[in-house]
């Protein structure tokens, strides 16, 4: 029978597909990323160029679309997962202060604008100007953890704004769903009802976080498998999303709810750099599928319209946010920096155009125009980052005054993985001096102790990359390895170094061979884990035998000197070439008088 009518299956039409999106998404993230366009952009224009407005290689983009929102739902999770109690409350008066007012404040006026100047409705007006107020945070985060400013007074403010953006996101989309022209679900319940639900599902999913989710990560971290942190992760933020969806309420909602109940858990470093490859995954995949849902036609015949609109949006933002900074005591050389910095549309304006066009607030074409609207405003950003960090750095020696010191250091702080009787010494005299300490330990049974004396230790591979990003080892000034056993090899300790240049790497080696091993990377100390209180031990031997103290400290002297020598020849020779150098009976120290037993102190 001839085959060449035949229909293809599934699986051929996902390979082939994913084969297409896969090629030609790379190969425009990586253009994009050549030329500081970012990767979302090239996303987008893969998606458009692939899918059925553009060359039609692939279909069903809407299809794709509803799939991929899991990535914005991850992202939500994320988010939430950032709400750590102590930072929130620090950072308080920027996010909800500064924040709030960005969002209402710009939301507000591009509504307006796009009332007066177009034929939408106020409720059209509405669902696209709110979204508009959003900044890109997959452009902005990257730019700020590059440029190491990320904890300063101005990347503070950034985050603050963001952080408040993103959470927005949750009312943005029950205000749409309020003014929505859909006929009703009849399955939904009345509004009362889900208001309900709501504090019902959040009480709820508290409650599960604390007595159900907090025992099971316990028992996963005493098993150490990472896959099972990862089912872990993705079951938390599937069954909150499901939850919420199932009582007709946002899944976005229940993801970040999920998130804000492990914001504070020792296990949050480890979940998120589990769970963050699939929300980059997803969230590609996602842009993508915006992409292919573009009507590139409305795109062309309207081109005045969609550039007049983008450089609008930018312009408006970028005055109101700069007079916001002034009012929150910013520099005007900042403020202007920050407006500049959070011009563009954002993300999750797509997210909130696809439920205004499900809610019958717009037409298909109004929501692909709106896009390309962000899309442009998008481009913008690469330029007016670089302007940004000009205006930026006018301020940058007041700013470098205020981090020196004490307070600097503790804005960079410390990253100690493993904390034994060893980490806990170090952590100690750290936090005696007022650094900013971020600890972090494989052992369940650790964490548990630790928390009986208040204080905060993470579970997870401290070794592994991805989980040090997530804790911030980007911004940090030291990263201290103060681990019991042989885990920690060379390879590992070179890749941190390369990974985290701007921190001093502190080894702690198990015994002489593991120090020769570390000392030829050149970190900037490795110490031997006994060596120390093995010599205090020896000053109190020879001390017993009589010896004087200005004896004793000579023999440490010469000790020292000659370990440093022998060090010097192993480091070249191997641990085996210094054996003529050990003291022995026939080679002693030469001493100004020689210490005997019996002698008179």
């Amino acid at each position: 029978m001839d085959d060449a009518g035949a229909v293809p299956t599934v699986t051929e039409l996902l390979l082939s597909e994913g084969v297409i999106l896969l090629s030609v998404a790379l190969a425009f993230v990586i253009l994009f990323r050549r030329f500081g366009l970012g990767a979302t952009l090239g996303y987008l224009v893969a998606g458009a160029l692939v899918g059925p407005y553009g060359l039609g290689l692939v279909g069903g983009g809407e299809s794709k679309l509803a799939i991929a929102e899991i990535g914005i739902v991850l992202l939500l999770f994320l988010v939430g997962l950032e709400l750590n109690p102590a930072r929130l409350w620090r950072l308080r008066r920027d996010i909800f202060g500064l924040g709030v007012l960005q969002v209402v404040t710009c939301g507000i006026v591009l509504v307006a604008l796009i009332f007066l100047t177009t034929g939408f409705t106020l409720g059209a007006a509405i669902a696209l100007g709110l979204p508009l107020a959003l900044s890109s945070t997959a452009q902005v985060l990257p730019s700020l953890k590059e440029s190491g400013r990320i904890n300063s007074p101005f990347g503070e403010k950034a985050f603050s704004i963001l952080l408040l953006q993103d959470l927005a996101i949750v009312p943005m989309i029950t205000i749409i769903a309020s003014l929505s022209r859909a006929p009703a679900d009849p399955a939904a319940p009345p509004n009362w009802m889900l208001a309900l639900y709501t504090l019902g599902a959040i009480v709820g999913l508290v409650l599960a976080g604390r007595f159900l989710l907090q025992p099971l990560l316990r028992l996963v971290g005493r098993f150490g498998e990472r896959e099972l942190f990862v089912a872990v992760g993705l079951f938390a933020v599937l069954a909150s999303a499901s939850l919420m969806h199932a009582l007709h309420l946002s899944p976005a909602l229940g993801a970040f709810i999920a998130g804000v109940m492990l914001a504070d858990s020792p296990y949050r470093h480890e979940i998120e750099s589990d769970v963050e490859p699939f929300r980059m995954i997803l969230l590609g995949l996602f842009f993508v599928a915006v992409g292919m849902v573009l009507d590139v036609g409305v795109i062309i015949r309207e081109p005045l319209f969609i550039l007049g609109m983008a450089l609008a949006l930018v312009a408006v933002k970028i005055g109101l946010i700069a007079g916001l900074g002034r009012l929150f005591g910013m520099p005007s050389g900042q403020a202007l920096a920050l407006g500049l910095l959070l011009s563009q549309g954002g993300e999750f304006g797509f997210v909130l155009f696809a439920h205004a066009q499900n809610a019958l607030l717009i037409a298909p074409e109004a929501a692909s125009m709106f896009s390309a609207i962000v899309t442009v405003s998008m481009m913008t950003t690469p330029l007016l980052l670089m302007l940004a960090r000009r205006l930026e750095f006018s301020a940058k020696d007041d700013e470098t005054a205020a981090l020196d010191g004490p307070d600097g250091q503790a804005r960079g702080g410390a990253i100690i993985v493993g904390y034994g009787r060893f980490g806990q010494t170090v952590a100690q005299m750290l936090m005696g001096q007022g650094c900013k300490v971020t600890l972090i330990d494989r052992k369940p049974a650790q964490i548990e102790q630790s928390r009986q004396f208040d204080i905060k230790v993470y579970y997870g591979d401290g070794t592994s990359i991805d989980l040090l990003r997530r804790a911030g080892a980007e911004e940090a000034s030291l990263l201290i390895f103060a681990l019991d056993d042989r885990r920690l090899t060379p390879a590992m300790v070179h890749e941190a170094m390369e990974a985290f240049p701007q921190a001093a790497v502190l080894v702690r080696a198990h015994d002489r061979q593991q120090l020769l091993d570390f000392a030829s990377l050149s970190p900037a100390a490795v110490v031997r884990e006994v060596f120390e209180s093995a010599v205090t031990m020896g000053r109190f031997a020879l001390k017993e035998l009589g010896v004087s103290p200005e004896q004793i400290d000579e023999i440490e002297r010469q000790y020292r000197d000659n370990d440093r020598k022998r060090l010097d020849v192993q480091l070249a020779s191997g641990l085996l070439a210094t054996k003529d150098l050990l003291y022995r009976p026939g080679r002693t120290m030469v001493l100004p008088h020689k210490a005997t037993v019996g002698d008179e102190a």
